[in-house]
């Protein structure tokens, strides 16, 4: 159910971006399916993910995602801490490349995380369509 209410709310505005779980399977209106952690989801086998790309390069860092540990109270302090770090060369060029994917066509984002809602998925689907090139 979070899945959907947060996949409807993130393609509400801006490029078509659908945000889901990796573990689910893929839909027909998925477009270009990304997963977007650093670490590969377990007990996933890689023929199963249905991916087009692994974008782990744009994922929070270890020592952020260790801070966080998905308490959500401290999500507007990890949201700030993402965005920054969303600003750093090497994860600008990933949200360039989202960006250029979202634009060309639907874009969904995959992710193992259980609470899609304060997860760094919906911190980067807003990076995204934030974006201004």
């Amino acid at each position: 159910m979070a899945a959907k209410k947060a996949s409807a709310r993130a393609s509400a505005t801006g490029p078509a971006i659908r945000i889901r779980r990796v573990y689910d399977p893929p839909g027909p209106d998925d477009g270009t399916r990304v997963l977007i952690d650093r670490v590969w989801p377990r007990g996933l086998a890689k023929a199963d993910a249905h991916l087009d790309e692994w974008a782990k390069d744009v994922a929070p860092s270890t020592e952020l995602r260790r801070w966080y540990g998905h308490e959500p109270d401290r999500f507007p302090e990890f949201t700030r801490r993402y965005r920054a770090e969303l600003t750093t060369p090497e994860r600008q060029e990933a949200v360039d490349h989202l960006h250029a994917l979202a634009t060309s066509g639907p874009l969904t984002l995959l992710t193992a995380v259980k609470d899609l809602d304060h997860g760094h998925v919906q911190v980067l689907a807003e990076a995204i369509r934030d974006h201004d090139g």
